[in-house]
């Protein structure tokens, strides 16, 4: 098993993630307006997931090719669109 080179980066965000949710939780005890808790709830799901999406993309582009072997163009369709497909997740 190897670290893949966008494997630094999500650690990266799942860092920020965590300083964030500290500080959200800070917030709940300083009883912070809700809506401002909210907004950084918000923020804490949104670094999660993109590095959730990079994961995944990742692993289609090093995990799943390698374990197909070489495409053709046409044969590399499928793999591109399931790698888009993923933005949505």
């Amino acid at each position: 098993m190897s670290i893949h080179t966008t494997h630094p980066e999500i650690v990266k965000r799942l860092r920020r993630a965590e300083g964030h949710l500290r500080t959200i939780i800070d917030m709940i005890g300083q009883q912070r307006a809700c809506l401002d808790i909210a907004q950084q709830l918000h923020a804490v799901e949104s670094a999660v997931n993109k590095a959730k999406v990079a994961l995944i993309q990742d692993h289609i582009d090093h995990c799943l090719e390698k374990a197909v072997g070489p495409l053709s163009k046409d044969g590399r369709a499928p793999l591109a669109e399931f790698r888009e497909i993923t933005k949505y997740l």
